[in-house]
C-alpha cells in the first residue's frame, strides 16, 4: 500500500478513536452532569463543542512538546491528571447532590400569559450561571486532555514517520473528539429538555442520579490513581 494511502487510513482511524475517546465513560459523566443543567438543545450542543476544543488544545499542546521539543510526559504526572479527573468529577457531582436533598429544590407555580406552569427552582441559581456556563466545559475539556495525553502520544509516536504527521494526527483526533462530544451532548439534552416539561419530579431524580454517578465515579478515579497507582 502507497505511503499516502496509510497516511489517510491513520488519519481517519485517528478521527473514529476520536469519536470514540469523546464517549468513554468519565467524559460522559462529566459532560452529562453540565448538560443536566442547561436548559436548552443550542446550550447542551455548546457544552460538548466547548469541551471538545478544551481538550483539543491540551492535547496538541502537549503533543508538540513531546513530537518536537522532545519532552516526556512522567507517570507521575500522568497519574495526578487522572487523580485531577476524579477531583473534578466528584466537584460537578456534589453541588447537584447538595441542591436536591440539602438546599431541597423544589417546584413554584407561575402565571404566564392566562396560564399556569410549574417550574424547579433552586435557591442557589444565580445570574452568572450563564456566565459559568462554558467556562466549566472548556476546564474540564483541558484537564481531560491533559489526563489522556501521554498514553496518546506515545501512541502517536509509534505510528507515526514524523513529528508533523504526528501533530495532524492529533488535531484530527481531536476533531473526532469535538465531533463526538457535540452530537452527544445535544442527544443527551433532548431528554433533559423533555422531562422538565412532562415531569419535574423525575427530572430532578435524574439530575440526582447524574450528580451521584459523577460523585461515584469521581471517587473510584481519585482511589484508583492516588492509591492503587502509588501517587501518593
Amino acid at each position: 500500500m502507497p505511503v499516502e494511502a496509510n497516511t489517510v487510513t491513520a488519519l481517519f482511524l485517528g478521527l473514529l478513536l476520536g469519536v470514540k475517546h469523546a464517549l468513554d465513560a468519565d467524559h460522559v459523566v462529566a459532560i452529562t452532569t453540565i448538560v443536566a443543567r442547561s436548559g436548552s438543545l443550542l446550550r447542551s450542543a455548546l457544552v460538548g463543542l466547548t469541551w471538545g476544543i478544551g481538550h483539543t488544545i491540551t492535547l496538541f499542546a502537549a503533543g508538540f512538546g513531546v513530537l518536537v521539543l522532545k519532552l516526556t510526559i512522567s507517570d507521575r504526572l500522568a497519574l495526578s491528571m487522572e487523580f485531577a479527573v476524579g477531583v473534578m468529577l466528584v466537584l460537578l457531582g456534589a453541588p447537584i447532590l447538595k441542591q436536591l436533598v440539602v438546599n431541597r429544590a423544589h417546584i413554584h407555580l407561575h402565571r404566564h400569559e392566562d396560564k399556569n406552569h410549574l417550574h424547579r427552582h433552586l435557591h442557589s441559581d444565580a445570574p452568572s450561571h450563564d456566565h459559568r456556563h462554558l467556562r466549566r466545559p472548556l476546564l474540564m475539556g483541558i484537564i481531560h486532555g491533559l489526563a489522556g495525553s501521554g498514553a496518546l502520544t506515545v501512541l502517536v509516536l509509534n505510528t507515526m514517520s514524523s513529528a508533523t504527521q504526528g501533530l495532524v494526527f492529533l488535531l484530527v483526533f481531536g476533531m473526532g473528539s469535538i465531533l463526538g462530544m457535540l452530537v452527544f451532548s445535544g442527544l443527551i439534552g433532548i431528554p433533559f429538555k423533555l422531562l422538565t416539561g412532562l415531569s419535574l419530579r423525575l427530572n430532578l431524580w435524574i439530575h440526582g442520579t447524574a450528580g451521584l454517578i459523577s460523585v461515584v465515579l469521581g471517587s473510584l478515579i481519585i482511589w484508583q490513581a492516588g492509591f492503587t497507582g502509588n501517587l501518593f
